[in-house]
């Protein structure tokens, strides 16, 4: 079982978060595990627990408005989807860093939670990042198939049931958990470039603290993920104009399955396949997956590693 602690972010709010350590022995390492939009921290506790088993101290973390970590109201917080990054994940990173100055620390992020280290001033403390299906919900990089599905659920629905309410209520409809009124309509009104959100005064400073980050990424992504296709993936890494960024598009067939989507790979079914791939890159930094491309800002190329890869 993990110990269970709080997390004490810049501007003074609590998170609960899991500490994850390895029975014997000094820790090879430390990984951050964050969630996707509207995900707890305990789905991620298996994987969490297979890392540990591998010998790194591992945290897990529900952001604010979320989980262990949710007020008693959501209404009226002002919680945002960028405070996720900005004040949740620096948090996790300075707490980390901190237990071991000078240790290996790699973040794993899911969706929202592979985006968000740009805009945390600590993101520059992080040796390398993996990210998994890493995007930030621009509709117009949903799955051609099911975009319009799609936007009428998070750009129409979402934001009307959310100004009704005082926030998103998820869980009764089932759709994810909770989130807090800023989170929700910062999803549904996002443009297709993240500055365009923010005053004109403050859009230099959200694109330089991205660029700070030097580390390198390895964006992994399903073919089968209707949130984090290609375009999605790009549009993202972008950001990240000065990190050596892969992205290794991986099909279901290709990691024995059927189908996976975009949720999938943190259930314990991938432990001996995509669980145990990415030891190799959160270890040593290589690509487990031989098939890449380097992504550049001048030309992003995408390969999609296919069942039988020669």
């Amino acid at each position: 079982m993990p110990k269970h602690i709080f997390l004490p972010c810049r501007d003074g709010y609590q998170l609960a978060a899991q500490l994850w350590l390895p029975h014997d022995g000094t820790p090879r390492g430390s990984v951050v595990v964050s969630s996707a939009t509207g995900v707890l921290a305990r789905y991620y506790a298996r994987y969490a627990s297979f890392l540990r088993e591998q010998g790194y101290a591992v945290l897990t973390y529900d952001y604010r408005g979320i989980g262990g970590s949710r007020p008693t109201s959501l209404r009226g917080t002002g919680i945002r989807w960028r405070d996720w990054g900005a004040y949740d994940f620096d948090a996790a990173v300075s707490w980390m860093r901190q237990r071991d100055p000078d240790g290996l620390l790699v973040a794993v992020g899911h969706s929202i939670g592979g985006f968000l280290p740009g805009f945390a001033a600590a993101a520059t403390q992080v040796d390398r990042f993996l990210s998994v299906g890493a995007q930030y919900a621009y509709w117009r990089d949903y799955d051609a198939a099911q975009r319009w599905q799609m936007f009428a659920k998070w750009h129409l629905f979402m934001p009307a049931v959310t100004v009704l309410c005082g926030y998103f209520p998820g869980r009764r409809l089932g759709w994810l958990e909770d989130l807090p009124s800023g989170v929700a309509l910062e999803w549904a009104f996002r443009r297709s470039r993240l500055e365009a959100s923010y005053p004109l005064h403050e859009r230099d400073e959200v694109l330089q603290r991205f660029a700070a980050i030097r580390a390198p990424i390895l964006a992994i992504s399903m073919s089968d993920d209707e949130y984090g296709t290609p375009p999605a993936i790009r549009r993202g890494l972008d950001y990240y104009r000065n990190s050596h960024r892969q992205h290794v598009q991986l099909s279901p067939a290709a990691l024995g399955m059927q189908e996976v989507g975009h949720f999938d790979l943190f259930r314990e079914r991938h432990r001996e396949g995509f669980w145990q791939s990415t030891l190799e890159w959160i270890g040593t930094g290589h690509n487990p997956w031989p098939l890449y491309e380097a992504l550049v800002p001048e030309a992003p190329v995408t390969v999609e590693l296919a069942a039988d890869p020669s």
